[in-house]
């Protein structure tokens, strides 16, 4: 026959293995709240950097039209090239970060390739700020053809090209468009560093 104290000290240990399960479980909830709550400040954070890398990887664009600032820059393969000796025919300027950019370089390239540059007349400058040596060896490994003209940053930041892209002191990924007469009539800012030569071209044509 039970006595009344055991009965009474089962109970109790029962009492007690209860709150014991109940903290558990309290704590488990508590655990999964933490893990979710972390799960969603991880999602918003995420949508937050992804927002804002789309948002800044927008071209910028302006039709603000002034007179070209004039420049002589001497090119990759020791010649200069002085923009107010081209007036008479539209010249894109090409501004990029150049050397360790394989990007910049590709698309130096594949604008050779599109043939309605030169059929329209088009003289395309690509402008880097780096040394001959240095854009040379990108140049022949990625396959550009033309020479790059050499700037120490002033052509740069007279184009207002200087920090438009991943470093400060150097170019972003950008065009200006001067029209035949020395006037600058479009800038393009890229930075996602590439723009389908073929839509730059249309971009070119529909601003001169």
């Amino acid at each position: 026959m039970t006595s009344g104290s055991a009965t009474k000290r089962a109970k109790e240990r029962k009492e007690v293995l209860s709150e014991i399960l109940a903290e558990q479980a309290s704590a488990q909830r508590r655990r999964r709240a933490i893990v979710w709550g972390a799960w969603i400040v991880a999602a918003v954070v995420a949508v937050v950097l992804v927002t804002t890398a789309l948002l800044s990887a927008r071209p910028q664009e302006s039709a603000d039209v002034r007179v070209a600032p004039d420049f002589t820059l001497t090119d990759s393969d020791g010649g200069s090239v002085t923009l107010s000796d081209l007036r008479g025919a539209p010249v894109l300027l090409y501004f990029s970060e150049g050397a360790g950019c394989d990007a910049c370089i590709v698309q130096q390239a594949q604008i050779e390739a599109e043939p309605g540059f030169a059929a329209a007349n088009i003289t395309v400058l690509p402008i880097v700020m780096n040394t001959a040596e240095q854009i040379n060896a990108d140049r022949e490994r990625l396959g550009a053809k033309a020479s790059f003209l050499l700037d120490d940053g002033t052509v740069s930041e007279e184009y207002g090209t200087l920090g438009t892209g991943m470093h400060e002191g150097l170019p972003g990924h950008g065009f200006v468009l001067v029209d035949a007469a020395g006037n600058q009539v479009w800038k393009g800012d890229y930075p996602s560093m590439w723009i389908d030569p073929d839509k730059l071209l249309d971009i070119v044509r529909d601003n001169l």
